[in-house]
């Protein structure tokens, strides 16, 4: 796969319900840092969720790997950025760094992940192709901008 997107980034305050009783953030916040990164990258390329979903449209998470590096705590902010990467088949990869506030990465997040026709419950052939169609701003997802 190669990657081809413009990186997108959220920075994200740690919350008390991200701890657990060591004061550190929990494995979990981690993935769910990298579904907000995501989703807000969608939502910044244009795409509705709901006009997806309602076109009989949905992604699906396939794998996922989380690389911890270095601890978070309560009194960090993580940027998170969303690297799209597209290849010829089914799947495509979402890449995530986590980094803290001091610039140091925390944690890696990495998917594959597919494009889920609803009504046969099947991989679509083309993902990125589903994506750009309902996009605005493609670039946004690692894929071409649209002529014109």
């Amino acid at each position: 796969m190669t990657e081809t997107s413009v990186p997108f980034r959220v920075r994200i305050a740690i919350r008390v319900s991200d701890l657990d009783a060591q004061l550190h953030v929990t494995g979990a916040a981690y993935q769910q840092f990298a579904d907000h990164a995501r989703f807000a990258c969608v939502g910044a390329a244009g795409v509705s969720v709901q006009e997806l979903v309602g076109a009989g449209f949905g992604p699906v998470n396939l794998e996922l790997n989380v690389r911890y590096l270095r601890e978070l705590r309560i009194d960090d902010t993580v940027e998170v950025d969303c690297r799209w990467e597209w290849g010829q088949g089914k799947t495509y990869r979402v890449e995530h760094t986590l980094t803290r506030g001091d610039g140091e990465v925390a944690a890696t997040v990495s998917y594959v992940a597919g494009m889920l026709d609803l009504r046969s419950r099947k991989l679509v052939a083309d993902p990125a192709g589903v994506w750009a169609k309902y996009a605005s701003d493609p670039t946004l997802l690692g894929l071409p901008a649209r002529p014109g």
